[in-house]
């Protein structure tokens, strides 16, 4: 157990070293021996934190050059993940009913926060059929709420493996913008419990 808290904590570590030193996706990573000093922890500690991470897809090493912060969105973590966390039926309805209560949350704020032009540059996101990520990822960058776009991106993620994909056709779509535009909340609701709501598909477990 001591073990495995020690494993966790340089893995924290290393972490918070990437953020101080202000890297980001490609940028080289300090070598083995430095972090091992800047830690103060043996360097077949820090070989096996950074084996971890490389694993997961998050670093990535090329021989003779160093190791690489990857972007996350090139591997497979949340599928992976997935296969563990999401076993169980109740799992998979609570993380769809979440999402959507968050979604629900997104659209009240974009109808206190949203301006002419917001809903001017919605509108044109619909006019080109967009998917249903790409209309909420919308809405929650207008809200400008970077923490609930986040937690939102996770859990959409997920709800990606295990839900049964819902067709928007581009009509229901308008009507949604009108209704946010007109502040008719209980009609918002309605609307989207009704097109946007989304389902486990039994065939994926």
């Amino acid at each position: 157990m001591a073990t495995t808290k020690m494993y966790l904590e340089i893995v924290k570590k290393i972490r918070s070293i990437i953020m101080e030193d202000g890297l980001t996706t490609g940028d080289k990573i300090p070598s083995e021996r430095e972090l091992s000093d800047r830690l103060h922890v043996g360097r077949s500690s820090v070989r096996e934190a950074l084996r971890a991470l490389e694993l997961l897809g998050l670093i990535e090493t090329r021989r003779g050059e160093g190791t690489f912060i990857k972007d996350f969105k090139e591997h497979h973590l949340v599928e992976i993940l997935g296969t563990f966390i999401l076993e169980q039926d109740k799992t998979k309805t609570d993380l769809l009913e979440t999402k959507c209560e968050i979604e629900k949350s997104c659209l009240l704020l974009f109808m206190k926060k949203a301006d002419v032009a917001d809903y001017e540059s919605l509108k044109n996101l619909i006019e080109k059929n967009p998917e249903r990520t790409d209309f909420f990822k919308r809405l929650f960058i207008t809200v400008n709420n970077s923490l609930l776009l986040r937690i939102w991106s996770l859990v959409n993620s997920y709800a990606l493996i295990i839900a049964k994909g819902n067709m928007i056709e581009n009509g229901v779509y308008m009507e949604l913008l009108e209704m946010l535009r007109e502040g008719q909340l209980e009609r918002v609701l309605m609307l989207y419990e009704k097109y946007f709501a989304e389902f486990v598909d039994r065939k994926q477990t």
